[in-house]
């Protein structure tokens, strides 16, 4: 009898990683669960997963600095990228940094699997029909210089010529959606 593919799920949110945990487990999956990167990877070196979800956002180390970690433990690892706050930039460096597809929160089981499986882009995606907002063209700047500076907001503030405690405030933000 063939054994279930390990799963790990790390999200800092209780409730939604209790819920896709059995979700995962219900479609046979051998899921284990952690709260922060750093528990993540600590379980990951101790049973390496074929399969990860890893949340974007997280206290201490963002799911950024996981992937690479996970895919140096197993090279052939698929990782799907979860967050509530999605831009084109973390996106972009989700899947440099080796995350197989990258999906914005409200998700279901169904679609991460799916993910999963994914190895190329779908043609059929209709372009945007209205460009962005100046805001949301300002939150994905301000990403994409976090995402360049490893997460440092001292950092990516110095690089946006911006007081790091307003930048602190613009991250706050939820992003605007167009």
């Amino acid at each position: 009898m063939n054994q279930p593919e390990k799963l790990l799920v790390v999200d800092d949110d209780a409730v939604f990683r209790e819920v896709l945990a059995r979700a995962l487990q219900k479609r046979g999956f051998a899921v284990q669960c952690a709260d922060n990167a750093e528990s993540a990877l600590q379980m990951a070196q101790q049973q390496i997963p074929q399969y990860a979800v890893v949340d974007l956002k997280m206290p201490g180390q963002s799911g950024l600095f996981l992937v690479p970690q996970l895919k140096q433990l197993n090279s052939d690892m698929r990782i799907v990228m979860l967050t509530g706050y999605a831009s084109v930039a973390t996106a972009v460096e989700a899947i440099k940094l080796g995350a197989t597809h990258y999906l914005a929160k409200p998700v279901d089981a169904d679609e991460i699997v799916a993910a999963f499986d994914r190895d190329s882009g779908q043609v059929e995606v209709e372009p945007a029909a209205t460009p962005m907002s100046v805001s949301r063209v300002e939150w994905e700047h301000i990403q994409r210089v976090l995402a360049e500076h490893d997460g440092n907001i001292s950092a990516a503030a110095r690089s946006l010529n911006m007081h790091r405690r307003t930048l602190q405030r613009k991250l706050l933000k939820k992003p605007v959606n167009h």
